[in-house]
């Protein structure tokens, strides 16, 4: 009975080291040496900027100057302010500024901001972008140029990171860091599978309309232009930079995006048909692989009580050893040495337990893991 339970152990763990290492390596290999090059050229063409804000007074102001600070024609720059439901000075700062356009919509969610903000548009590209995170000037520029390329239907923008003044924030800062290799990756092969939701452009013909309860309209959104042909490309010369997070409150953000994957499958389910997705393997790899990940490391757990020796002993050490360091993390001083490690640790199993709690979307309303923005606390 021994030895089943050991090649099992062995599968699992194999599986859980290809999501981990082997898939990402992979990928790496596939971007050097089968890369689809992109035609980048600036041409000028008419933009509509598309601001959803609920209660977004705090930082209003300042995201508008970012906005028509930047290094673009400005006659071929129009911005709309959607504002849902918002009952702080929002709508009174878009209306002195003159610049931007108001549209007022009942609280309905991002998506149904997004998709009243769409029918105003009049611009060939719609850039769509968040109220709290400020724009490199040039990033309008280069996002543009990405639609030289026929083939290109959304061009997703780089979201950096400010330094924080915690380990964890910086450990968080180093987790969408890898997040946004990957993209790159994945876009240098052919498609991502979404967009950086606060600066990223689309083609007005590929907007389509998104129903109310849609966690991730940069995943809805890119996708759709995916599935009729074309590439969802990353330019990481395209910044925008947020205020540093900690942990903490990056878990409640991956509950959200984790579960935003399972509600996808419902509407996108040709994503897990190798037939009709042309990006299959690495869907698989990638999104699909993210949320069995913590449940194969459950069973690894669980497994290595039933090992023969000496493989339980080496398992539960281990094993012990990573998860002791995770509890440790937060009475270690910043300095101590062993915050290297533990601090790593732990926001690793953070998202990984934010994976496992991915699939409260099943019993929940969407809506409720939606967690309280910095521009709704700032506001």
């Amino acid at each position: 009975m021994s030895s089943p339970l050991l090649w099992l152990f062995v599968l699992v763990l194999v599986l859980a080291g290809y999501i981990l290492i082997g898939w990402p390596l992979l990928l790496a290999l596939l971007a050097r040496f089968r890369a689809r090059p992109i035609e980048k050229q600036f041409v000028p063409r008419t933009v509509t900027g598309v601001i959803a804000v609920h209660n977004g007074a705090g930082f209003l102001r300042a995201k508008l100057d970012s906005l028509y600070a930047l290094d673009y024609p400005q006659e071929l720059l129009d911005v709309i302010v959607v504002s849902d439901g918002s009952t702080d000075e929002t709508d009174a700062i878009v209306t002195a500024d003159k610049r931007a356009q108001l549209v007022r919509v009942p609280r309905g969610g991002k998506c149904l901001a997004l998709n009243a903000g769409a029918v105003q548009a009049t611009g060939e590209i719609l850039f769509l972008t968040d109220v709290r995170q400020t724009l490199d000037p040039q990033c309008l520029r280069y996002l543009v140029a990405c639609f030289a390329d026929s083939t290109v239907g959304v061009v997703s923008g780089d979201l950096k990171i400010r330094a924080g003044d915690s380990v964890s924030a910086g450990d968080v800062s180093l987790y969408r860091r890898f997040e946004t290799w990957i993209r790159d990756r994945l876009s240098q092969v052919d498609s991502m599978f979404g967009a950086t939701g606060s600066i990223y452009t689309i083609r007005r013909e590929l907007f389509v309309p998104m129903p109310e309860n849609i966690l991730l309209d940069d995943m809805f959104l890119p996708l759709s232009a995916f599935f009729k042909g074309y590439r969802l490309v990353m330019e990481d010369s395209a910044v925008a930079w947020d205020v540093p997070t900690s942990v903490e409150a990056e878990f409640g953000r991956k509950v959200r995006t984790l579960a935003g994957n399972y509600q996808l499958l419902q509407h996108y389910p040709e994503l897990i048909l190798p037939m009709r997705n042309r990006m299959w393997l690495h869907f698989m790899s990638y999104k699909m692989g993210r949320l069995i990940l913590p449940w194969l490391l459950a069973i690894v757990l669980v497994l290595s009580f039933f090992l023969p020796e000496p493989w339980m002993a080496a398992a539960l050490t281990l094993q012990g050893l990573f998860y002791g360091l995770v509890v440790l993390d937060p009475a270690l001083m910043r300095g101590n040495p062993l915050k290297k490690i533990s601090s790593p640790a732990r926001t690793f199993t953070v998202m990984m337990l934010a994976a496992a709690c991915a699939v409260r979307i099943f019993w929940t309303d969407p809506r409720k893991l939606w967690v309280v923005t910095l521009a709704n606390k700032k506001a």
